[in-house]
């Protein structure tokens, strides 16, 4: 049997160029693809982004539709208009229920808040640290800039109520895309299955199923860090003894579903009122309290539960929120996580996949291996054990 000639040096680097070259022309083509598919979702925003959120709503809203078909029989398309009328309808009386509470308390804080601003004029007038001359000047300054930036202020009026007007059709849109979600969307995995066909459709169906439970995770998870936001920052207004301490508490935790721009406002806000009713003392303590949890839910335990609900690392989940706010801002935020989570799942299964054709043994059957021999270990280790002590 003749032995196979050994490559030379040549052939050795010219097959490692080969194989370098044809994975760094793969990557590229994926990475090509990934820029063309980021242009057709900037385009397409207006479209996905309803679809979107209707996707995410409709997590939290199926339960409910499933229990009312199940137990009281009732139709899809009826029993999906009553939960979702219902939902809104809980959000409506939420928000009447807080506005007694405010008011009426808001007088009271008109009236700490112009004492307040009393007492700092009064301090300026009154102090060296900033003269009469130097408030005059910079409040001409801050006039004549006003008025040179006439032009500016208009268009951006203009485009804050294109903004609003924006976000109200996605609004309507969102909820009417809800129902149709919730009364015909367990049709959808059977036509995608269908339209794959009988090989890749049951690839198709399993990746669907398993992204559709990782965004129900999602909200869940969101849902409980804003409670806890919610209950610890609204324990230490109470305790201060903020005004409007329940109702700032419920704010934040519906902030906590806005990233950054939420905890901000909602923040600045209790900061404010602690200020105005308060005190500097008060406002500080409040101030310390926000910062403090808001670390907490930034750093530890956002980051673990999400980690644990969508099976991500607590790193790729700060690493998604970071992307996606600096590439889409709020919304990316918002969307970065189950974005990953989706990537993350539909990765793991072409992993499993991967691991069934090339023979490879699963985690399960390595773990399963590793307890096997470390079993067959201790028994052996046991008899010279008895040995020893004999």
């Amino acid at each position: 049997m003749t032995a196979t000639p050994r490559p030379t040096r040549e052939q050795a680097i010219g097959a490692g160029l080969r194989w370098t070259s044809g994975w760094c022309l793969r990557w590229l083509l994926i990475a090509l693809t990934a820029v063309a598919l980021g242009y057709v979702v900037q385009y397409a925003w207006s479209i996905l982004l309803p679809v979107i959120l209707a996707l995410i709503v409709t997590t939290v809203l199926e339960g409910p539709v499933r229990l009312l078909e199940r137990y009281l029989r009732f139709p899809p398309a009826l029993a999906s208009a009553v939960v979702l009328v219902g939902s809104i309808g809980i959000l409506v009386a939420i928000a009447f229920a807080i506005a007694p509470s405010v008011s009426g308390q808001s007088g009271d804080i008109v009236k700490s808040a112009n004492a307040g601003l009393q007492k700092l004029q009064d301090w300026v007038q009154e102090s060296d640290f900033i003269t009469r001359n130097q408030v005059d000047a910079a409040l001409q300054a801050a006039q004549d800039r006003v008025q040179s930036s006439g032009g500016a202020i208009a268009a951006g009026f203009v485009t804050t109520v294109g903004a609003v007007s924006s976000a109200a059709i996605t609004l309507v849109i969102t909820l009417v895309l809800t129902f149709f979600f919730l009364k015909d969307g367990r049709r959808f995995v059977p036509w995608a299955r269908g339209i794959a066909g009988p090989r890749a459709g049951v690839h198709v169906g399993e990746v669907l199923h398993r992204s559709w439970r990782t965004l129900g995770g999602f909200i869940r998870t969101q849902a409980l860090v804003s409670a806890i936001d919610a209950v610890f920052i609204g324990l230490g207004l109470v305790l201060v003894g903020v005004p409007l301490a329940i109702p700032l508490a419920i704010l934040t935790f519906f902030g906590g579903f806005v990233p950054i721009v939420g905890a901000v406002v909602v923040g600045a806000l209790a900061v404010l009122v602690a200020l105005v009713s308060n005190g500097v003392t008060g406002a500080l303590i409040i101030l310390a309290v926000i910062l403090a949890v808001q670390q907490l839910e930034g750093n530890v335990l956002s980051p673990w539960l999400q980690s644990k609900s969508m099976q991500l690392h607590a790193a790729v989940v700060l690493l998604s929120v970071t992307l996606g706010s600096t590439l889409f801002g709020i919304t990316g935020a918002f969307l970065a996580v189950p974005t990953a989570a989706v990537a993350a799942v539909v990765l793991r299964y072409l992993n499993e996949q991967v691991t069934v054709v090339s023979g490879e043994p699963s985690r399960r059957e390595r773990r399963k291996a590793a307890e096997e021999r470390g079993a067959e270990e201790r028994d052996a280790e046991e008899p010279d054990a008895e040995v020893s002590e004999g």
